[in-house]
């Protein structure tokens, strides 16, 4: 019977041996050698000097900012199509998130929206690579450069994409990473904060501990979090860590058949990528540009046994932070006729192909 996959995880007997493993040597908490191993594989695959693992991609985007020295009176410029995860730690940290619109074709932030964004109270640029579409660093990189102010890339969604074959979330001061259980690769849940900073890196892991000197016993001399990833999800993060490349290589090969299949409809449009970057299509989304109702599409699909999810709901839209936003007409139209197709590397190349067929034949009805 024909079954297709959204954003399942894809776990199998190299997961169950590495689980074994921390569970037959009892290292299953926050103790012993899984965390440190995959911190180290994981900063040494994307490129990064340090990784530290957290226990989620919003728990590495707090402490980011955290470590930053970014709270009350400091602002933050994020883009308004994106979780919600990115903007809430802003104000964990007592700082306020400054929403601005994102561009009608990559869906990312934009250099221009930034700059009309910038006072003198902004400290910090959260670039988000949508759906793992890399933003254009060059210039989100030259305008914090020109204004000193912090990037902290919001790579949760966009592990394996690169910008000028050097991956996303080594750019800014920090990259955050997210390890859900619908992500690129998974421990469950968890999360990782890259840096090149090595002494930045070792307060980062000290701060995620409890800020515990164990070298007194418990004692801890600032506030610290309890933001640690266990040894059993680090387990499965090596296990997934090898599979990588296998993943991404899927990711890359359902967009093109979508493209192949979707992308002579006149009122398809796929996330455009920036010159010189190459996306890892986390999710492969489309906007139609056509009257539908994208509710009604979706329950059409269902029953055709396709499961599909609707884009993001622009952080302005959300009623404890619309006062943080001016209009950004950009993100409701994506949202309003944005729609994320099945995407889970358990599908095989025919699954897609099938799947998008159907697309195609119920858009036309």
């Amino acid at each position: 019977m024909f079954k297709v996959y959204l954003d399942d995880p894809n776990l199998g007997n190299l997961e169950k041996k590495y689980l074994t493993k921390a569970i037959d040597t009892n290292f299953v908490s926050v103790v012993g050698p899984f965390v440190p191993e995959f911190e180290e594989k994981f900063a040494g695959y994307i490129g990064a000097k340090k990784a530290v693992s957290t226990q989620s991609g919003t728990a590495a985007l707090h402490i980011a900012l955290y470590e930053l020295g970014i709270g009350e009176g400091d602002e933050a410029i994020v883009p308004d199509l994106t979780f919600i995860a990115t903007i809430n730690p802003i104000l964990y940290a007592g700082a306020t998130p400054v929403i601005v619109d994102v561009s009608p074709k990559t869906w990312n932030i934009e250099a221009e929206e930034i700059e009309k964004a910038i006072n003198k109270k902004t400290k910090a640029l959260i670039p988000v690579h949508l759906y793992g579409n890399p933003c254009n660093l060059d210039e989100i990189i030259e305008i914090a450069k020109e204004h000193h102010l912090f990037v902290i890339e919001d790579a949760t969604e966009s592990l394996g994409a690169s910008y000028k074959g050097r991956q996303t979330g080594t750019f800014g001061d920090f990259g955050c990473f997210s390890f859900n259980g619908n992500k690129l690769i998974t421990t469950g849940g968890g999360g990782m904060i890259a840096t090149n900073d090595e002494k930045q890196a070792e307060h980062v892991k000290f701060l995620v501990n409890q800020a515990r000197d164990a070298s007194q016993g418990y004692y801890h001399p600032e506030v610290g979090f309890n933001y640690r990833m266990t040894n059993i999800e680090a387990s499965l993060g090596l296990a997934q860590l090898e599979r990588i490349d296998d993943f991404l290589a899927k990711k890359k090969a359902f967009r093109k058949i979508y493209q192949e299949i979707l992308g002579d409809l006149p009122y398809i449009q796929f996330q455009e990528e920036y010159d010189n970057a190459e996306g890892s299509w986390w999710l492969t989304c489309i906007k139609i540009e056509k009257d539908i109702d994208i509710s009604n599409l979706m329950i059409k699909l269902k029953e055709k046994e396709i499961p599909t999810r609707r884009i993001f709901i622009p952080a302005s839209e959300m009623p404890y932070l619309k006062k943080f936003s001016k209009p950004c007409p950009n993100a409701y139209e994506i949202y309003n006729q944005g729609i994320c197709l099945p995407s889970s590397t358990l599908n095989k190349e025919k699954d897609i192909k099938e799947a998008a067929l159907i697309i195609r034949e119920v858009l036309n009805d």
